[in-house]
């Protein structure tokens, strides 16, 4: 971007619109939407655990990829249901909107920065939950731009690393009966390699065994670590840079 530009300066909202203006015209033309999500993940990690996740991965691969911002992060997502209280949203620390609001916000996205002039709409998910509604707006921009040169890619191993490579990865390390789908030894560990102060490491390890009823579903967070956390972290910058080299036809 612009010599003056500040320090993070892959991040889209810390940019005047002449620096973005000049920073596409530059060559600056791939971006990288973030969605996170508001939702409780037990009483031990922050509820905003999605978001800082998904901006900090999306800065370390947009300065991996290089030519690339990233997006303000998507906090709002699909959590369940509000009449009557379902998933997520059964607990408080929660925010929801409907599948349809969330793919149209997507799509509305993806046509703001594709104006502008940029080429590469990228979308990447840290939560499982509404992993189909980002590949299905992605579908429906690549359809609306079919001949522009313009182009939406979702990574959906950006996500499905976690479950499976990074999963197997903490079973093979000797934590098979930590591993659960949420809150569990992979989120903790991950959220702790990333920000610790979002996860109240002293109640943790003074906790005891972990249930459903206070929001940890399955496996055990308690021999979480910052160490763990990066492998998993590595994988997704990975499987990410991957798909956008790919994309851009390197």
């Amino acid at each position: 971007m612009q010599p003056d530009s500040p320090a993070n300066a892959v991040l889209f909202e810390k940019h005047t619109w002449t620096e973005i203006q000049s920073g596409v015209a530059a060559g600056v033309t791939t971006i990288i939407i973030p969605v996170g999500g508001t939702e409780q993940s037990g009483p031990y990690i922050a509820v905003g655990k999605h978001n800082e996740r998904a901006t900090y991965l999306a800065e370390q691969i947009a300065e991996k990829t290089g030519k690339t911002l990233v997006a303000p992060v998507v906090a709002y997502v699909p959590e369940g249901g509000t009449s009557p209280r379902s998933s997520h949203m059964r607990f408080p620390g929660t925010i929801t909107v409907p599948p349809d609001v969330f793919e149209k916000l997507l799509v509305s996205a993806g046509e703001s920065f594709q104006v502008q002039g940029f080429k590469l709409i990228v979308f990447v998910g840290d939560h499982g939950g509404y992993q189909k509604y980002m590949e299905k707006a992605a579908a429906v921009l690549n359809q609306k731009w079919h001949g522009t040169g313009a182009k939406a890619l979702y990574v959906g191993g950006f996500y499905t690393v976690i479950a499976h490579q990074y999963a197997d990865w903490l079973k093979q390390q000797g934590f098979g009966k930590d591993v659960g789908q949420h809150a569990d030894i992979s989120d903790t560990s991950l959220m702790l390699a990333v920000d610790p102060s979002m996860v109240r490491q002293d109640q943790l390890h003074h906790s005891g065994t972990p249930s459903a009823q206070e929001g940890i579903y399955g496996g055990d967070p308690r021999k979480a670590s910052a160490s763990l956390g990066q492998a998993g972290l590595a994988m997704q910058i990975n499987a990410a840079v991957q798909a956008i080299q790919s994309a851009r036809g390197f």
